[in-house]
């Protein structure tokens, strides 16, 4: 009688030193990937987990630009906000109530959104990270402005902007007043709401131009450095605001006299740049601060960098929808679909993943509203969901706002993800946010006050 053959001997498993080593190496650009192979065997969902873990991976990439997970914009026939991931992981981002609001700006951790309707307007400011919802009513300053628009940025001393949710934060509101039979037909204006104080600023700086009434739908804002705002009106006058010596100024883009599309960037100086879009080409500028003359700095010929069929029509015009701040990565749509650009390396990059359908988080008027479902159990259904190249082509349309995402935060949001999953395996239900259960019941405040604050329950 022979004898059972012995099992096979188990390979030994690898030090937790090394597991961790692996795992701190792992792209930060697509966080997901981290939460996957966290699941991959309970070692390394044990080395993931740990509590020293995010603060090494942190450290590990602090030193590189925040990875780009997307951006946000608007749908020029919808009006509805839309999010588009560039990651192979795409995060869902829910959109509030898509059919009330319009997406103004993204920065920071924060989306900031203005609602539309007869009704009173509103802002909302929602924390990305933490899923907190914020309602600002817009200051009751005249009746008569027009495509108004807005930015928002955190505030804080010292910070770099890659962790810091629920903290402090200013939203700039810009809107113009037309008016009739003067010289200087149009009045534009700036307030500053502080999250600290819960009031809008009281003096409104103002600046009088020949233009009509500067309206703002189809461009986002531009920070450079801590301070200086930039928004572009959509026939190319820009304004400039200095959030520390309240400043107000305003400029025209290069070209005048003809009418080209053109996008703010960071110049490659670090100044104010904008970018124009031709059937073959990109041309970068920036404003030299001596003479503020625009100059050409650079030229990118697209014939080398994009794939034919994206230049098939020479009619066509290659379409700038927005630039990517602290990456330098601009989007580009063609009749071959939308493309990333990093303007250092000209790596280009052709964005297959469709806009996640944004769900309404409930009735204003009463009720909780959900809260964004758990990042985890989302990865896990949608993620053998993936996208034909042909199908996507038609669905990215000419946007009327473009907003990036680019936020270390969203990293973080991943680890948190990978430790309540090595702990707890169970799918995680949805939550109500807190701070929005509380907006909802006094979402009927008209905002008329001279200084609006926020609504009761906000925190």
């Amino acid at each position: 009688m022979s004898m059972a053959a012995p099992p096979p001997r188990r390979r030994p498993s690898l030090p937790y030193e090394l597991v961790e080593e692996i795992l701190l190496r792992l792209p930060p650009d697509d966080p997901a990937c981290l939460l996957r192979l966290s699941f991959a065997c309970k070692a390394w969902g044990r080395a993931a987990s740990q509590p020293g873990f995010r603060r090494r991976f942190i450290e590990q990439h602090q030193h590189r630009p925040p990875p780009l997970i997307g951006f946000l914009h608007n749908w020029e026939d919808e009006r509805v906000p839309r999010f588009l991931s560039t990651t192979a992981s795409p995060f869902s981002l829910p959109a509030p109530d898509r059919a009330s609001w319009l997406a103004l700006d993204c920065r920071h951790g924060r989306a900031l959104f203005l609602s539309e309707g007869s009704g009173a307007q509103q802002l909302l400011v929602w924390d990305l990270n933490t899923g907190i919802r914020r309602r600002i009513p817009v200051p009751p300053l005249h009746s008569s402005y027009v495509s108004p628009t807005a930015a928002v940025l955190c505030p804080a001393d010292g910070c770099d902007h890659r962790d810091c949710n629920g903290g402090p934060f200013r939203v700039v509101f810009v809107f113009t007043v037309y008016r009739l039979q003067i010289m200087y037909a149009g009045l534009t204006s700036v307030c500053v709401y502080s999250s600290e104080t819960g009031t809008w600023s009281g003096a409104l700086k103002k600046i009088s131009h020949r233009s009509d009434a500067l309206k703002f739908t189809c461009h986002s804002s531009l920070l450079l450095g801590r301070s200086l705002l930039y928004f572009m009106s959509d026939r190319g006058f820009i304004l400039e605001y200095d959030l520390t010596s309240n400043v107000l100024i305003g400029f025209e883009t290069p070209d005048v006299n003809f009418d080209p599309i053109f996008n703010l960037m960071v110049a490659e100086d670090g100044g104010i740049g904008v970018s124009e879009g031709f059937s073959s080409h990109l041309k970068l500028w920036s404003r030299e601060e001596g003479d503020a003359e625009w100059v050409i700095s650079r030229v990118i010929d697209l014939q080398n960098l994009l794939p034919p069929a994206a230049l098939v029509d020479a009619e066509a015009e290659v379409m700038v929808l927005g630039f990517a701040e602290g990456v330098n990565v601009i989007f580009v749509n063609t009749v071959a679909g939308l493309f990333t650009i990093e303007l250092q390396s000209e790596r280009v990059k052709k964005d297959l993943l469709p806009s996640i359908p944004s769900e309404d988080v409930g009735d204003e008027e009463g009720g909780e509203e959900d809260k964004t479902v758990d990042e985890a159990q989302q990865l896990l259904d949608k993620g053998s969901n993936t996208i034909k190249e042909g199908g996507f082509v038609d669905a990215v349309e000419r946007a009327s706002h473009d907003l990036n995402a680019s936020e270390q935060s969203q990293v973080n949001d991943s680890l948190d993800d990978v430790s309540r999953s090595a702990s707890n395996e169970e799918s995680v239900k949805d939550t109500a946010s807190e701070d929005d259960a509380k907006d909802s019941k006094t979402s009927g405040s008209n905002g008329e006050d001279a200084a609006p604050s926020l609504e009761k329950g906000d925190s």
